[in-house]
């Protein structure tokens, strides 16, 4: 049996480029969603709460733009050969060895 009959588990494939990149786009979207809240909180509230938002509406685009650029690095050592459990099998009766009646 060579490497090519053995079947592969595909499990350890990464997701496509397409996938990641709408992935990373949509939690970018979501944290400059968040900082647009924020910057219009800052604007509307009054006290110390209003320096929180501020805070917020200023480190949220550092954030976003570190989780963006956070590709998936998962290394793919290529496929991993499927391995079929060894289970026992059951025996049939041993034949006789000594002398027939």
């Amino acid at each position: 049996m060579n490497q090519q009959d053995n079947p592969v588990a595909i499990t350890s494939v990464r997701p496509a480029r397409s996938v990641d990149i709408r992935r990373r786009q949509t939690r970018y979207l979501l944290s400059m969603g968040v900082r647009t809240i924020c910057f219009v909180l800052a604007i509307v509230t009054t006290g110390p709460l209003r320096w929180f938002f501020v805070a917020g509406a200023v480190i949220l685009p550092y954030i976003a733009v570190v989780l963006a650029n956070a590709t998936d690095h998962r290394g793919s050592t290529g496929p991993i050969p499927y391995v079929a459990d060894q289970k026992p099998q059951i025996e049939g009766p041993k034949p006789a060895t000594g002398p027939l009646p």
